[in-house]
């Protein structure tokens, strides 16, 4: 669900930017058709690239360091073995 508005935006961009809707106006030989199609391809296209660069920068820090915490912690409580408090005192 994170991002969906921002989609939403994007993509929506195209109609309203006409200017019978109160917008700047679109290029010339465009129509709001075309211009949200544009706006569409755009938005998959950042998608697609944060996607990419995501999995690379994962796969370098689980290479370097790891993704993970010791099973050890997992068990002790990330709370107490990451930053030595308690999360909940129960």
């Amino acid at each position: 669900m994170c991002g969906i508005a921002g989609i939403v935006g994007a993509i929506l961009t195209g109609v309203f930017a006409d200017a019978s809707l109160g917008g700047a106006g679109l290029a010339e030989g465009m129509t709001i058709g075309s211009q949200v199609w544009v706006q569409f391809v755009s938005v998959l296209g950042t998608l697609v690239y944060g996607g990419i660069v995501s999995f690379i920068l994962l796969k370098i820090i689980d290479m370097t360091i790891g993704l993970r915490v010791s099973e050890e912690q997992e068990t002790e409580g990330l709370d107490l073995a990451m930053h030595d408090e308690r999360g909940y005192i129960l």
